[in-house]
């Protein structure tokens, strides 16, 4: 075995995370954590995983599942186009079976390359290659000399993952420990080097001295996500768009001429109008909501 994987593994045996999926061997369970761990930081996952269960505890509750449930249940998780799909893969799941491979996880809807490597590594516990953002982190520092990775390296570092990920034993813990690692000490920013187990082998250990570390961050940082911002607003339209769910949840049904002053206090009756009918049309089109008459919407 490659010996900073081994000194990595010695790591995650004594301080990996005690998280409620962890050492899991529930397949149904392990999808829902992969899910709702998509673009929501694990801190904020956690009061809200076993909630879901216990309303959803099955592949076959979750399939049965009524949309409006679906999203009182999502509350606070966002992006809720994800739990509809996983109600569509859950109907796929209870009438096939738990996909066993890689290329079934890929057919499920909302499942995309990592999380399909990540199921059949956590689920199947056959042989994957995983790479999250700490994982290219971790590995591009570790391996590359890359102090900031970008998703345009990962087909380097999915040949060092080849090779050092072992062929045999519990490989699926590789994944876990890069994560841990990567989230607890090889940080985006500002990595804390001094603490790492890995440090004597880092490659960009030295990159990150305070000698270098300004201009390495203002050279080197990877590009920010660009996301729909209407005008001058202050946030992303996801924003607002969570904003208009949240008040159909709580009130049942609202007319869309009477969401602008709720979502946004900076709203204009005319330079914003079709804005809020925009995103509105669209949570339409996600199947998130219901247009009625008369401008009312309502969860499905």
């Amino acid at each position: 075995m490659d010996a900073k994987i081994q000194t990595l593994l010695a790591w995650y045996k004594k301080h990996q995370r005690d998280l409620p999926w962890r050492n899991n061997t529930d397949a149904y369970q392990i999808f829902i954590s992969e899910l709702m761990l998509q673009q929501t930081q694990v801190d904020r996952v956690i009061p809200l995983y076993q909630a879901f269960l216990n309303r959803f505890p099955t592949w076959q509750s979750l399939a049965d599942a009524p949309t409006s449930d679906l999203i009182h249940s999502w509350a606070g998780l966002g992006y809720n186009r994800r739990v509809l799909y996983a109600r569509e893969s859950a109907r796929v799941v209870v009438a096939t079976g738990v996909p066993t491979t890689e290329t079934e996880w890929r057919t499920l809807k909302g499942v995309g390359p990592y999380m399909a490597a990540a199921l059949t590594e956590f689920v199947n516990h056959r042989r994957a290659l995983v790479i999250d953002t700490n994982v290219r982190r971790v590995i591009g520092r570790l391996y590359l000399n890359l102090p900031f990775p970008r998703p345009e390296d990962d087909r380097r570092i999915l040949e060092i993952l080849e090779r050092v990920t072992p062929m045999r034993g519990a490989h699926w813990n590789l994944p876990q420990a890069l994560m841990d690692l990567g989230s607890s000490t090889c940080l985006a920013r500002t990595p804390i080097c001094d603490r790492c187990p890995l440090q004597a082998s880092c490659s960009s250990r030295m990159l990150f001295s305070e000698i270098h570390l300004a201009q390495t961050l203002a050279t080197k940082q990877p590009k920010k996500i660009r996301e729909r911002i209407h005008g001058e607003k202050p946030f992303p339209d996801r924003i607002y768009r969570g904003r208009i769910l949240a008040l159909v949840r709580k009130h049942s049904r609202m007319r869309i001429t009477a969401l602008g002053e709720l979502i946004d206090p900076t709203f204009d009756r005319i330079a914003d109008a079709d804005w809020i009918r925009a995103m509105t049309t669209r949570l339409v089109a996600d199947g998130l909501l219901i247009m009625h008459e008369h401008d009312i919407i309502t969860l499905p």
